[in-house]
């Protein structure tokens, strides 16, 4: 699997699309349906009809990269989308749980420790308790 910095945002494409399609279909796709910079370095997924194939695009620094993923028994679950957007946005946690098979909608998070903003950091006095 491909590494994804914690800045990378990944954008899910809401409707079928053609496996047959290769870099320029794609980046096309990217560029003009879901309104985005191919060369953002954001990953681009598309999955085809019977969501059972999956590719993602992306610009790992010096030229486009496909990643490509078939499965031989059941189907990707992807977000539902509740108006007429052409792409969602995952993050990497779910992205991981789409490729593994399973149902990120329905899992259940236990509360973690998160860093606070970097802006939030910054703007605080360390003296203050």
């Amino acid at each position: 699997m491909i590494s994804i910095a914690s800045s990378t945002r990944i954008f899910v494409a809401t409707s079928p699309t053609d496996m047959r399609k290769g870099f320029d279909g794609l980046q096309g796709l990217v560029a003009g349906t879901l309104g985005q910079d191919p060369l953002s370095g954001h990953l681009f997924l598309f999955v085809n009809r019977r969501r059972d194939k999956l590719k993602v695009l992306y610009w790992d620094g010096d030229g486009l990269a496909i990643w490509y993923r078939r499965l031989e028994q059941g189907t990707f679950q992807m977000p539902s989308i509740h108006d007429d957007k052409t792409s969602a946005e995952i993050n990497r946690e779910d992205l991981l749980l789409l490729i593994r098979g399973l149902d990120y909608e329905n899992v259940h998070r236990r509360k973690r420790y998160k860093l606070p903003d970097c802006e939030t950091v910054k703007d605080s006095d360390p003296m203050t308790v």
